[in-house]
């Protein structure tokens, strides 16, 4: 039992499952990958089981529908191990997702051998990595839009032309595959998982990305206030000229 302040009451998981203008069933990827980018894996048991409780809006979930949202939320998990720094797997990455399978039963498990639903077996093993590269140039072009070859070259130029080779290898391999979570839910994981780490720059992108995923304007504004929200319970807060340094946000959360 964690010895640290809650940060999920009763009161923030019904606001989160019936916010009006959240997309359906992504309250509880929100919440969980939010609370692992603060590193707080202790909490995600409880929007896992509150959404293994009462589903996406009112009515208990069926057993497919459990399913859906255990293999959503492993898969949030893992697509925003992709801000969360991808040189190693995130030590974020592994505790929430390891506190997640303590939550959850047996029948909801994904560890049959050969088995995933994201396919990304497949993905390594028997695609063309070309045909993958290609997937991941045509997603990352989609997210940036007109701004595509400027945000790529700042990669390709950073010092290292290995950034923008990282990067392509991560959109190829792991965001653009959208057999579990599509594009514009990719999105609000990647603005899940930037808003705890106070890098606008790179949030304004997967602001917009969303949009250009097919998201619309009140969603995206409703995922990134979601979020601020867990954070500001969490404890972060804005940080003045007194306290340059803390758990915090030194300018404004990028919004739209």
């Amino acid at each position: 039992m964690s010895s640290l302040p809650a940060i999920i009451t009763p009161a923030i998981l019904s606001s989160l499952r019936s916010h009006p203008t959240l997309p359906g069933h992504t309250w509880y990827l929100i919440a969980a990958t939010t609370l692992s980018q603060l590193n707080r894996p202790d909490e995600i048991p409880k929007v896992y089981q509150h959404a293994l409780r009462h589903g996406p809006g009112d009515a208990a979930p069926t057993q497919d529908e459990k399913l859906r949202i255990s293999r959503r939320m492993r898969e949030a998990l893992i697509k925003a191990a992709a801000v969360g720094g991808w040189w190693l797997i995130p030590p974020q990455t592994i505790n929430a997702l390891l506190e997640l399978k303590k939550a959850t039963p047996e029948e909801l498990l994904d560890e049959h051998e050969g088995f995933s639903p994201t396919g990304r077996r497949l993905d390594i093993y028997e695609t063309p990595a070309p045909q993958i590269m290609q997937r991941g140039q045509v997603f990352f072009e989609r997210l940036y839009g007109k701004i595509t070859k400027r945000v790529m070259g700042q990669m390709d130029r950073s010092g290292t032309e290995d950034l923008g080779l990282v990067a392509r290898l991560v959109y190829g391999y792991v965001l653009s595959n959208t057999n579990v979570l599509s594009a514009a839910e990719t999105s609000f994981v990647m603005i899940a998982g930037l808003i705890p780490q106070d890098v606008n720059p790179q949030l304004k992108g997967h602001l917009r990305g969303a949009l250009n995923g097919g998201a619309t304007v009140e969603q995206v504004q409703a995922v990134r206030n979601v979020v601020v929200d867990i954070c500001s319970a969490a404890g972060m807060k804005m940080l003045d000229a007194n306290s340059p340094a803390g758990f915090g946000w030194r300018n404004e959360v990028a919004d739209l």
